[in-house]
């Protein structure tokens, strides 16, 4: 007696499309378009709603596949970061590790008291005159981080103090990059 063993239609379907999509996967992204996913993640980072001077997302970009960093104040900011570059052409993977500061009011008001004493310093006022402030003070717990850039190692210094002259910050972690613009 024979035995047949019939294989469903469905099965194959579905099989094939996962071999395509898991070779696709390994394909590596041609430079051109590896820098035109980099320059839109930008620009949709960039664009976003609520992203302020308070927050601070940084991304790497390999291949097909984006990785989100960095640190924001509101939840919502920190999924519609993720979104927005998932629906971006050529993407294929998002890993979003952007981390959402704890909610505190002694963190809110030194946010503000940093805000003034770094931007509103003669000599750094320059730095608030765009709308995408260069130098991101990021609070959480009472320590300070400052990201971002300045035009020389005076600037960067000056930003140091006036943020360690700030009463209630615990410590200041100076992260700013020095770069001739």
């Amino acid at each position: 007696m024979r035995r047949f063993v019939v294989v469903p239609f469905a099965v194959a379907i579905v099989a094939i499309p996962l071999a395509l999509v898991a070779r696709a996967q390994q394909r590596p992204a041609s430079a051109r378009a590896e820098q035109r996913i980099i320059d839109d993640v930008r620009h949709e980072i960039l664009m976003l709603p609520y992203y302020n001077v308070f927050d601070n997302i940084m991304y790497k970009v390999q291949g097909y596949n984006v990785t989100l960093m960095g640190q924001v104040t509101r939840p919502v900011l920190k999924s519609t970061a993720g979104n927005v570059v998932k629906r971006i052409e050529g993407v294929e993977k998002v890993d979003n590790q952007i981390e959402v500061l704890p909610t505190s009011g002694m963190d809110d008001q030194l946010r503000i008291r940093l805000f003034r004493a770094i931007y509103g310093y003669t000599a750094l006022q320059r730095y608030a005159l765009s709308v995408q402030k260069p130098i991101r003070i990021i609070v959480k717990n009472g320590h300070v981080t400052l990201e971002g850039v300045v035009d020389n190692q005076t600037d960067k210094n000056m930003a140091n103090i006036r943020a360690n002259g700030v009463p209630g910050v615990f410590s200041v972690k100076n992260n700013l990059r020095v770069v001739k613009s």
